[in-house]
């Protein structure tokens, strides 16, 4: 890949209004990051909008930025790029990631939980990382106090990654500044955002979908019914993945959101041997190459004026899944695609959780 081609590509997902399904349905649709860019104009203004497409000098800053900070951008067709977290619909067109990108061509089992958690619970999930890494797995969690950051510590002696929901280059909680500092030198860090980003609410459910979508399986140990944790496994379920949960007393607040998953059909856990057999055999998908690009703009398909008002209209500030607008359109599925595509790039659509959208 050209440096000019990386700097379109770094351009087009920081261009306001371009999101991780909007930046792979452009390079699908023209097959480089430089045509996509070209291509933003002409179909922010069929959508009804106007682009403000991110200026060369921003992504030169960051680019600048990330090297100085001893890391670097990995995009989702390179190698080092999971093959797994590359499945997912919203997978995020590019990661900054400091470490050995290795790591995420091993089986991967993330373990999450509760900020707040009982040191019964810390301990047990220091014991099980640690367990898990001895075979060869890589736990992936998210850095945070309690559950997560004892997974990180018990698997050190293997092999962790870690994925942050700030920039690189900011550690949150700021007592974890070493433990961030370690993972990065010896074992893997990642983010989706650029350096400097501070580390808002918004960005943590983002996380929790980078986390969910890199590992095979995904234990959550402790929390609350309504916790990031949970959303985590609600993810990890929504791809096609194990979500285990370990059980807890039904008089502990933080174990109703385990016990509740487990209610749910999540399979229970309570030592390194029944998260194995969970998982079963090694998936082939671990060693999966990423898909060509295709340019395909000159056969992309062409919407009518009326097709566009017709479809747009079935949209409200309620989500709707895409399939029903499909269905309730008669319209194709591609031309269907490709106007909400124009409505987001416009700023008009904004698109949620399961493959739903709604205005903005």
């Amino acid at each position: 890949m050209t440096d000019a081609e990386r700097l379109a590509r770094l351009r087009l997902i920081r261009t306001p209004h371009v999101g991780p399904v909007s930046w792979h349905q452009l390079m699908q649709r023209f097959g480089s990051g430089e045509a996509a860019l070209a291509a933003l104009p002409d179909l922010a203004l069929r959508g009804g909008g106007k682009p403000r497409i991110a200026p060369a000098e921003v992504a030169e800053r960051e680019v600048a930025r990330v090297s100085a900070l001893g890391a670097r951008h990995v995009f989702s067709d390179e190698a080092d790029y999971s093959p797994l977290l590359r499945e997912v619909e919203s997978a995020p067109p590019v990661l900054i990631v400091r470490g050995d990108g290795a790591m995420l061509h091993r089986p991967c089992v993330a373990i999450v939980g509760a900020r707040n958690a009982s040191a019964a619970a810390c301990r047990f999930a220091r014991q099980l990382a640690a367990d898990l890494a001895a075979r060869g797995v890589t736990v992936v969690s998210g850095l945070a106090r309690g559950v997560d950051t004892a997974a990180h510590v018990g698997a050190l002696g293997g092999a962790t990654a870690a994925v942050i929901a700030s920039g690189i280059d900011i550690a949150f909680p700021t007592e974890n500044a070493a433990l961030q500092d370690r993972i990065a030198t010896d074992h893997l860090l990642m983010t989706e955002q650029p350096p400097g980003t501070e580390p808002l609410a918004r960005h943590f459910p983002a996380r929790n979908r980078i986390i969910a979508g890199l590992a095979q399986g995904t234990v959550v140990i402790e929390a609350a019914p309504r916790s990031g944790s949970l959303i985590t496994a609600r993810r990890a379920g929504d791809y096609g993945r194990e979500v285990m949960a370990v059980p807890g007393s039904p008089l502990d607040p933080r174990a109703q959101g385990c016990n509740l998953l487990i209610r749910e059909g999540a399979t229970l856990v309570q030592n390194a041997d029944d998260v194995v057999e969970a998982l079963g055999p090694i998936d082939a998908r671990m060693t999966r190459a990423a898909p060509p690009l295709r340019d395909v703009a000159s056969t992309g398909p062409q919407v009518a004026e009326g097709d566009r008002g017709a479809i747009a209209s079935l949209l409200g500030a309620t989500p709707v899944a895409i399939d029903e607008l499909v269905r309730q359109s008669g319209r194709p599925a591609a031309a269907v695609q490709l106007v909400l595509l124009e409505l987001e790039l416009a700023g008009r659509l904004e698109r949620h959780a399961g493959a739903r959208v709604s205005v903005a």
